[in-house]
């Protein structure tokens, strides 16, 4: 039983690894050419982003329903791979559980022939058991402390894998991606600070857990569609989504506050000369670091305590300059008087469009 979940396990890991999640053709644009009004475009794969798509910086890909970049897989986890990447995640915490009894019971038998109960102390012979016969395998004080070692191993990954697995289920039975749950968030967000009155609908959404079930896991293992379009909700456009998404970004550029560089940031990961905080306190995300050079232009679009994040200006915003993004040191940086964006102070008023 053991093997089978080996065997089981691997598989759908590989497979997770080596399908990957299918990419939007290089060149893609939709059908009818005025559906790109609803479409981001992306540079780097000089093609119209599907919906449910987003470009991938560590494949370099625009990747199908994107759900995160898995370091554990070396690839994107989406469209194709969604399901063995799901299955690995249920079947690699229930053989562990295998694991652990096993461990446990063998532990508990060895043990149980060795230890003698006297009336003052507790005494414990590691040496072989003349009761039994000699095992194939000596277990001796090694033999335990490796067993314990891997039962606490296998305890960490039932308990680390499984909590994976049930987030990813919570998304899978609602049809959507990690990636789209945050733009739902965002949304209302962005509903509830200009206070627009309008509603978003997600429109993936089948309104039955089984339908939307059936989306990510088949019999044959091929998931349904193509991956370049979806069915949607009764009542939503087939790029709702893509709206919002449109939608957000402008009120990224608004909400973008224009900073510039006081001291030079090399883009190490924890900056020793930048002090203890920003030190302890660095990002714990796989989004890069940018180096900064004092004169440097910066947009900020959110931030922490000690940390923000924007995008570099190498070039003229107004021009579609290239632009940078990425983590930088707060205390590197220092507010413009004018926002960028708008031209308009800083601690002006910004919910006006």
């Amino acid at each position: 039983m053991l093997l089978n979940w080996t065997v089981m396990i691997l598989y759908n890991y590989f497979s997770a690894m080596f399908v990957g999640p299918g990419y939007v053709p290089l060149g893609w644009t939709p059908e009818r050419s005025q559906d790109c009004m609803y479409l981001q475009y992306c540079k780097v794969c000089q093609s119209y982003k599907a919906p449910r798509s987003h470009h991938c910086r560590k494949c370099n890909r625009c990747v199908l329903k994107m759900d995160h970049h898995c370091p554990w897989i070396n690839n994107c986890c989406g469209y194709q791979n969604h399901a063995s990447f799901t299955l690995f995640l249920f079947l690699a915490p229930l053989g562990c559980i295998h694991a652990s009894f096993i461990f446990v019971m063998t532990m508990y038998t060895q043990l149980y022939n060795r230890i003698s109960f006297g009336w003052s102390s507790v005494k414990i012979d590691m040496s072989p058991a003349k009761r039994d016969p000699r095992p194939i395998i000596p277990f001796g004080l090694s033999a335990f402390a490796i067993s314990l070692f891997a039962l606490g191993l296998a305890l960490g990954t039932t308990i680390a894998v499984g909590m994976l697995f049930i987030i990813q289920m919570k998304i899978i039975l609602t049809n959507k991606t990690s990636i789209e749950s945050w733009i739902e968030e965002k949304a209302k967000d962005r509903i509830q600070y200009y206070q627009t009155g309008e509603t978003f609908i997600f429109p993936y959404d089948m309104g039955s857990k089984w339908k939307n079930f059936k989306q990510v896991f088949t019999w044959s293992g091929i998931p349904e569609g193509d991956g370049l379009s979806w069915p949607v909700k009764d009542g939503c456009h087939q790029y709702s989504l893509t709206i919002e998404q449109l939608k957000q970004k402008a009120d990224k550029r608004v909400r973008s506050v224009r900073y510039q560089a006081v001291e030079d940031y090399s883009g190490v990961c924890c900056p020793v000369t930048k002090g203890v905080k920003t030190f302890f306190t660095t990002p714990c995300t796989e989004e890069p670091r940018i180096a900064l050079t004092k004169g440097d232009l910066i947009l900020a679009t959110r931030g922490l305590k000690h940390w923000m994040y924007g995008e570099k200006i190498l070039n003229s915003a107004a021009d579609g300059g290239v632009r940078e993004r990425g983590w930088f040191p707060r205390k590197c940086v220092e507010k413009c008087q004018y926002d960028s964006e708008t031209d308009q102070p800083v601690d002006g008023e910004k919910k006006t469009r």
